[in-house]
């Protein structure tokens, strides 16, 4: 949306809110915390594509003098905390969008990669897994227990190593675009490699249903958070490589601000996928097969709706019109 037709569209809510922070019009409570919650939606969204306009800097003081209005000797509400994952984090993914796009085609070429090469190479699978997890995953094979890795460490301390690990991962992932879009291009392009070789490697040893019933439990989340981070990654590193009509500076700031955002918001996506590693995925060969889609699909749908669905219509609801006073 064009800068001239965002303002438009918000100018009489901005209107009313400076009326209300100036003591010329009376506010409801509900009415001030709802528009509050607007404002810091516009505020947003002026900041991811209209980083340094006047209007960003308007919108920022006046969202800090409503906060004072409103919230004076009072605690922020709860419901402030949500709206940075309900309305910021989808913004920022709404930002992010086309680089969602390029990790998103990295990672499967990248998978594709891995399987062709386990194809024609059975000692590649080796080199990109190791000897010793490679023979591990044989032996467990060879005991009927082909995903026997996912019980071999008790429940809560796996869920608290994996957890870390992925936000840590996953972090990396967004700083490396600091390096340029090259590095976390090449860590989407490891992990993807990795992935595709070991799922063919399973297909090959006739255990690749059992694999995927066990793995997509917890990797739908967790993969998918991945290939966002390396979306972060390159919101960042094109931040600095494309300035376009910005400073190389304010180019970089505005890509910081918008990864930043979105590497955080994969935090509570990452402890589920950890939750679920360590407490479910130890079981999925215990149960019926229809538990373990539901779960891989119910987790596609939620992945769908966040990462595609939800930025959306966040970034209609953030230009659409208010309500007039």
């Amino acid at each position: 949306m064009r800068e001239a037709a965002f303002i438009q569209r918000n100018q009489a809510k901005w209107q009313r809110l400076e009326q209300a922070v100036t003591g010329l019009d009376k506010l409801s409570g509900d009415e001030a915390s709802d528009l509050y919650i607007q404002l810091t939606d516009d505020l947003g969204y002026a900041q991811t594509f209209y980083p340094k306009s006047k209007i960003t800097t308007y919108l920022n003081g006046l969202a800090v003098r409503l906060h004072q209005h409103i919230y004076r000797n009072q605690r922020v509400p709860r419901k402030r905390f949500l709206t940075f994952w309900s309305h910021e984090v989808p913004l920022a993914i709404a930002a992010a969008r086309t680089n969602l796009l390029y990790s998103s085609i990295v990672f499967v070429v990248a998978m594709a990669i891995g399987a062709i090469s386990a194809k024609h190479d059975p000692t590649f699978i080796r080199l990109i897994m190791g000897d010793e997890y490679v023979d591990m995953t044989l032996e467990n094979i060879r005991n009927g227990d082909p995903m026997g890795v996912y019980d071999s460490m008790d429940e809560g301390g796996m869920f608290v190593l994996i957890t870390l690990n992925n936000i840590k991962v996953s972090f990396f992932v967004f700083i490396a675009g600091m390096c340029t879009t090259l590095l976390p291009g090449l860590l989407l392009l490891v992990n993807g490699i990795m992935l595709g070789s070991f799922q063919y490697f399973l297909f090959k040893e006739g255990v690749l249903t059992e694999s995927l019933l066990t793995i997509w439990i917890h990797g739908t989340i967790e993969i998918s958070s991945i290939v966002v981070a390396g979306a972060a990654g390159f919101a960042l590193g094109n931040g600095l490589l494309f300035p376009g009509t910005y400073s190389r500076g304010a180019s970089f700031r505005h890509g910081a601000r918008i990864g930043l955002k979105v590497a955080v918001g994969l935090v509570p996506l990452f402890i589920v996928a950890g939750f679920l590693e360590s407490f479910v995925t130890r079981h999925s060969l215990e149960v019926r097969p229809w538990v373990a889609v539901s779960v891989i699909g119910l987790s596609l749908v939620w992945v769908i709706y966040y990462f595609i669905i939800l930025p959306y219509h966040a970034e209609r609801r953030a230009g659409a019109i208010a309500p007039g006073p």
